[in-house]
């Protein structure tokens, strides 16, 4: 099954996005430990195009559980940086 994760972040967290990027990066390396494949991910932007203000994730995982857990072990999680965290289902029709 497939989940989206949309997670923003909290007021001022760039600084400290910036300062876990390596660790979130090599974090999502290797999910296999969780049971999870990434389809696609990458940082929501401000309207300037350039400003990371969150992330997103197509991931595709036996169930829910499985993403969450997939989630809270992010380095991105455990540095606090993002205020709002969503996980829902996902159906496929183009692309």
């Amino acid at each position: 099954m497939l989940f989206a994760i949309h997670a923003v972040d909290r007021a001022g967290a760039l600084p400290t996005r910036l300062a876990n990027y390596d660790a979130h990066k090599a974090f999502l390396s290797d999910t296999s430990r969780f049971g999870v494949k990434i389809v696609m991910s990458g940082p929501l932007v401000s309207d300037d195009g350039q400003t990371m203000i969150g992330s997103l994730f197509l991931i595709e995982a036996p169930g829910r559980g499985d993403v969450e857990a997939f989630n809270r072990a992010d380095p991105f999680a455990a540095a606090g940086i993002w205020d709002k965290v969503t996980i829902t289902g996902f159906l496929r029709r183009q692309g």
